[in-house]
């Protein structure tokens, strides 16, 4: 049976190809947990309408389902990889390396990103400034960059409650992360002008580095894991 090796992908679905005959019957894929609700979906549908075993989806996160699907090629590595972000080239790198040579993008949808918080709590209207300056290490003061002071929601903008930031992240395996990171964090630096002043500093990855003193948590789970904490803490958002 002949498979192509593909990395499934919310804003683009990234093929990465080499075909070859392999002893197992069965489509293997990856990655993340965005994805893999629509990749179970389609893998029972698969399985009830062709003539082939329903294929194996498992989650992982996206850049762990990248990091499986660049190992090589065979039946003991997968055959797709869904992602929520599209492929970097530090893994087509990789792949090349270990024999994944022909890459074809499929895009499958559109990933976006929704804040959430206690049903009874207050209501924000956020910015991408608004969460550098609740999350970032360092943040623009006066114009100097200093260690972030901000301890409440108020501290960030006037108009948000003395609610204190707790926040709970996708973890750095997700694709969501690598969305996060760059649709919000990337460009609420920009926004709030601290981009230029990590630069004068020499502090290229400046915008982002967060703060570790508990304002701002990593969660490497799904996204039950995420409302879990939310439920447990209600002053969170993630």
């Amino acid at each position: 049976m002949t498979f192509f090796k593909l990395s499934v992908s919310a804003l683009a679905t990234v093929a990465v190809s080499t075909s070859g005959v392999f002893a197992r019957d069965n489509v293997h894929s990856a990655g993340s947990s965005t994805v893999k609700p629509y990749a179970e979906i389609v893998a029972e549908a698969f399985g009830e309408n062709f003539d082939f075993p329903t294929p194996v989806v498992e989650g992982g996160g996206s850049g762990g389902g990248r990091k499986k699907l660049c190992e090589g090629v065979g039946e003991n590595t997968i055959d797709v990889a869904n992602s929520s972000s599209r492929i970097k080239q530090s893994d087509i790198d990789t792949c090349a390396a270990n024999g994944v040579t022909e890459i074809m993008e499929v895009r499958i949808g559109y990933d976006g990103i929704v804040f959430a918080s206690d049903i009874n709590g207050p209501q924000f209207a956020f910015t991408p400034a608004d969460w550098f300056n609740a999350l970032a290490a360092e943040v623009l003061k006066d114009g100097t960059l200093v260690a972030n002071p901000n301890k409440s929601w108020s501290d960030v903008n006037p108009v948000f409650p003395a609610q204190d930031i707790i926040a709970y992240i996708p973890g750095t395996k997700h694709g969501t992360r690598e969305v996060f990171d760059v649709k919000v964090i990337e460009a609420g630096c920009k926004d709030a002008g601290a981009e230029e002043a990590f630069k004068a500093a020499g502090k290229d990855d400046g915008c982002m580095t967060l703060r570790t003193d508990g304002a701002s948590v990593d969660i490497d789970g799904d996204y039950t894991e995420t409302l879990s904490r939310i439920d447990a803490n209600r002053n969170a958002i993630g």
